[in-house]
């Protein structure tokens, strides 16, 4: 059963500044690069009916998949260091397709 891991978030930090592309980045090169995790996407909000402004979606094959990427030393030190300090808030869905596919 595929999943779809989606978590959409406002940065702390002012828009397009250096803080905001550094976080970014890191991000990608970090969760991008963790075994299990396909078409890892950035996205940019462009409705002003939501205050959360950017999105990482990523999916994965299966839950063990998703698990070995939540406790993945590289997903952990990036919430850690990145992601607490830095996230002003968030919402995260996990998806799974009604027939079991994404």
């Amino acid at each position: 059963m595929a999943i779809q891991h989606t978590v959409v978030f406002r940065l702390v930090h002012e828009p397009g500044s250096h803080e905001e592309s550094a976080f970014l980045a890191t991000a990608r090169d970090v969760l991008a690069s963790i075994p299990g995790v396909e078409d890892f996407t950035v996205s940019r909000q462009i409705s002003p009916k939501s205050d959360l402004v950017w999105q990482f979606s990523m999916s994965f094959a299966d839950q063990s998949g998703y698990d070995a990427y939540n406790s993945h030393p590289g997903h952990v030190g990036f919430v850690e260091s990145r992601w607490v300090p830095e996230v002003a808030s968030f919402q995260e869905y996990d998806f799974v397709g009604l027939d079991g596919g994404c």
